[in-house]
């Protein structure tokens, strides 16, 4: 086991490398993206060649490594942070979150889309991308291509809007002042690091409240995994009659609310919650980098283009419809 999760140890060494270059950090991508191209490259070239022994290192990575990557993702928020903000955000996020995974769900069925890849990108697209993903992924635990294809869906579609909003803003055309396009964007981005990219290429005030919303939202990824454990249980009963009725719960779900709660108490320094959030991703990028190491290109082939047009279907009603709660709801709360 040792030795696969060194070599996914080392593929995120190269990640965090790659990561650090002009032109990817232009591109504001994480090195948790980068981390599953490596790791899909890998699979699709040299893989044949790895040993067999090797393997339960890699699928340790995808499952143990990626469920404590989640609980020290707490230690990026605190509650103070919600409440600065007051309920418009608070209210625009749930609305945000809410409609978006129920309308992927419906999309998939209406598309003919397999279940768990409709729930992944949808999960994706409404809370904090490839993050809530994986979170997604360890609750529903679909085949590792799903969560290939879910992720790139969220990386495309992220990192169009990422460039988008400020075009747009600049031209004055959307009419939000700074606070209401904070607000839209930290709302209806994918990735953290797409509302950073955005956002400081709006300026500071626009960046400050836009990262606070998006962080409202990956709060939000608990109750969400909660209730996915429940109605995924429920659909194995009714699949498997006569089975064992054994509910799993995602406790690491209650480990990111306990954590957010400590880190809510600022007990410690700064610089050591720093190098824990920096640790923490080194952890995602290994899960992400594992899941890539577990997806083939052809399977890719499998799932065709219906993905890609859910993801881009829910892009539209995020941009929209981020846009009227920003202009018209925000003001008034």
């Amino acid at each position: 086991m040792l030795h696969g999760i060194l070599l996914i140890a080392l593929f995120s060494c190269a990640a965090f490398y790659i990561s650090e270059a002009e032109f990817i950090r232009k591109l504001s991508l994480s090195p948790l993206i980068i981390g599953i191209i490596l790791g899909m490259i890998y699979a699709n070239s040299l893989r044949n060649n790895l040993p067999e022994t090797w393997v339960p290192g890699i699928r340790f990575c995808t499952k143990e490594i990626l469920r404590l990557g989640i609980i020290l993702y707490g230690f990026r928020l605190t509650f103070q942070s919600v409440i600065e903000v007051g309920t418009a955000a608070i209210a625009v996020d749930l609305v945000i979150v809410t409609v978006t995974i129920f309308l992927g769900v419906w999309l998939g069925k209406v598309l003919r889309i397999d279940k768990d890849l409709s729930l992944l990108t949808a999960t994706g697209s409404a809370i904090c991308g490839a993050a809530a993903v994986l979170g997604a992924e360890s609750v529903i635990k679909p085949q590792p291509y799903k969560t290939a294809v879910a992720v790139s869906t969220v990386v495309i579609f992220g990192t169009i809007a990422m460039f988008l909003y400020p075009a747009v803003y600049n031209t004055g055309v959307l009419g939000l002042g700074t606070r209401e396009m904070g607000v839209f964007t930290g709302s209806t981005l994918h990735e953290v690091a797409h509302v950073v990219g955005a956002g400081n290429a709006m300026g500071q005030e626009i960046s400050d409240t836009a990262i606070i919303v998006k962080m409202i939202r990956v709060i939000l990824l608990a109750p969400v995994l909660l209730v996915m454990a429940l109605v995924s249980e429920k659909r194995r009963r009714l699949a498997h009659e006569g089975g064992k009725r054994k509910i799993t719960i995602p406790w690491f779900a209650f480990g990111f609310i306990a954590v957010i709660c400590f880190n809510s108490l600022d007990l410690l320094p700064s610089w050591t919650v720093e190098t824990i959030n920096s640790f923490d991703t080194f952890l995602l990028t290994m899960a992400m980098t594992a899941l890539g190491a577990e997806t083939n290109f052809a399977k890719f082939r499998q799932a065709g283009a219906k993905p890609f047009l859910l993801a881009a279907i829910l892009f539209i009603w995020l941009t929209c419809g981020g846009w009227l709660m920003a202009k018209y709801i925000v003001p008034l709360l």
